[in-house]
């Protein structure tokens, strides 16, 4: 099949202007692959750091291993950065990396499908068409809002939102809000509305462990030593990634959580006095099993005249409030949906077609499974970052979209060297990672813990975290196994 003539012609293709996007692009042009475009559906960089600007949005992962370690950044003004920082680094390392005419900004990609063929990509954008020998899907796990299917809501007369996309036109002041969700995004914004709303109702299904966050501003002096001193910004990283290392024994080992759990039950005493608004709040499930809190003055807020929390289900929605199974109603004209992401079913497994026609959402059906989770098998050229396990509940999955890199820059020297024209996992090393990963979680926090959380999907499987240490799944990504991969095209076909 001949292919169309022109600049939509490209090596890779990549998807995402994220942490996963810009690290891959800044990695791929190290490495001397040069010919790529950054496809962004929005209107800048920064994946989630851009979208999620809601009141008190901040990082749960300290800044010096929030960040790539190429791209150390010494300018970091607290020890936990808040969203605009941490948006400013990513357009500062588009910008000092050359990428800025790579990027192809306010371009959904509404299709991709794989041309056997021709070998290649091919993509279907807001604003044209595209080929591509490789597809980089780094469209993220938190891109996605979910909003509950809630009988009536299409009946609200009021306004509503979700935290991802924050109406920063609408004046909260005096409103009767409904916060829907307590997951990281309402612990960190319903503190920031509660003086200012005229009544806050907080719906909550799962009450969540929290624990204080130990932030602290970064001093003049320290951000001049890291500016000065070689080596002083990594030697802080490195003791960061070896403390959160250790923060995993307890998510492997639960009985060892139990200590953390008392923590968190004195930080509950300590913020509130009512006893009913405490046995409320507190889980009972092990700590970790659900994704655990960081904050100061979450639960603290809620023990406030103008808040009331709801344990009861929501029945239904109507016009001017929200009727729960217990036959109470609220009247509420202002509803935040804080009810987290779509990270088991992301619309863009609907939209990328591998071999045979196959889509993603139908090779993930009943479960999501990648070898590494990063190639699929039925999906030639195809690297997905952080996908299938590889979230973490401990530390920073910088670290695991690197790793990932290492790996796909080292497939794609292996399509050089050998000639191939394409390159995907075999069913038998995809099938054996997934075996490895499932049991690995046995024994661990996330199926022993006792809860339901979104790190399972549709099939009860935890197919989102790594049920381990960084340290393994980065020692395994630098080697690159070629008997674990097909390769075919060119000179691969010829020496098979």
């Amino acid at each position: 099949m001949t292919l169309p003539a022109g600049s939509n012609d490209l090596d890779i293709a990549i998807i995402g202007a994220g942490f996963g996007g810009i690290g891959a692009a800044i990695r791929l042009q190290q490495a001397g692959f040069d010919d790529f475009l950054i496809f962004e559906r929005s209107g800048d960089v920064g994946g989630t750091w851009h979208h999620n600007t809601y009141p008190g949005c901040v990082c749960d992962v300290p800044s010096h291993l929030y960040s790539f370690s190429f791209a150390l950044n010494p300018e970091w003004t607290n020890t936990y950065s808040g969203q605009e920082e941490i948006w400013a680094y990513l357009r500062d390392c588009a910008r000092r990396y050359g990428l800025t005419p790579k990027l192809r900004l306010n371009h959904d990609v509404t299709g991709t499908a794989w041309d056997g063929e021709a070998r290649r990509w091919r993509l279907t954008t807001s604003h044209g068409d595209y080929t591509a020998r490789v597809l980089v899907a780094a469209t993220g796990s938190l891109s996605e809002p979910a909003v509950p299917n809630l009988p009536g809501l299409d009946t609200f007369a009021g306004t509503t939102f979700h935290s991802a996309r924050w109406r920063h036109d609408h004046d909260l002041n005096g409103r009767r809000v409904a916060v829907i969700g307590t997951g990281a995004s309402a612990a960190q914004f319903v503190p920031k509305i509660q003086p200012d709303v005229d009544h806050l109702t907080l719906f909550q299904r799962t009450p969540a462990w929290v624990m204080p966050r130990r932030s602290r501003r970064i001093t003049r002096v320290e951000r001049a030593i890291y500016r000065h001193v070689p080596g002083a910004t990594r030697m802080v990283r490195t003791a960061l990634y070896w403390e959160r290392e250790c923060w995993a024994v307890g998510f492997l080992h639960p009985q060892i959580n139990r200590l953390g759990q008392r923590l968190s039950e004195r930080h509950l005493r300590q913020q509130v006095s009512d006893p009913g608004l405490r046995a409320a709040l507190r889980p009972d499930y092990v700590l970790g099993c659900k994704r655990v809190l960081l904050s100061n003055d979450y639960w603290a807020s809620l023990d406030r005249p103008n808040v009331e929390v709801v344990t009861e289900p929501i029945a239904r929605v109507d016009p001017s409030g929200i009727s729960t199974a217990d036959g109470n109603r609220y009247a509420v004209d202002t509803i935040i949906f804080g009810a987290g992401f779509r990270v088991t079913d992301p619309p863009i497994m609907q939209r990328i077609k591998g071999r045979d026609g196959q889509t993603l959402a139908d090779a993930w059906t009943p479960t999501m499974h990648a070898h590494l989770g990063t190639t699929v098998h039925g999906f030639p050229n195809l690297f997905v970052l952080l996908g299938p396990n590889t979230g973490l509940g401990h530390s920073s999955v910088v670290l695991m979209i690197e790793a990932q890199l290492r790996q796909v820059i080292k497939a794609l020297h292996h399509l050089r060297r050998t000639g191939g024209g394409a390159i995907e996992p075999t069913s038998q090393a995809q099938r054996r990672h997934t075996e490895r990963i499932d049991r690995a979680m046995t024994g661990t926090v996330w199926a022993t813990g006792g809860c339901s959380s979104w790190y399972l999907d549709a099939s009860g499987r935890n197919s989102v975290i790594w049920p381990g240490y960084v340290t393994p799944f980065r020692w395994r990504l630098t080697r690159f196994r070629a008997t674990d991969y097909t390769t075919s095209g060119g000179a691969a076909d010829a020496a098979q």
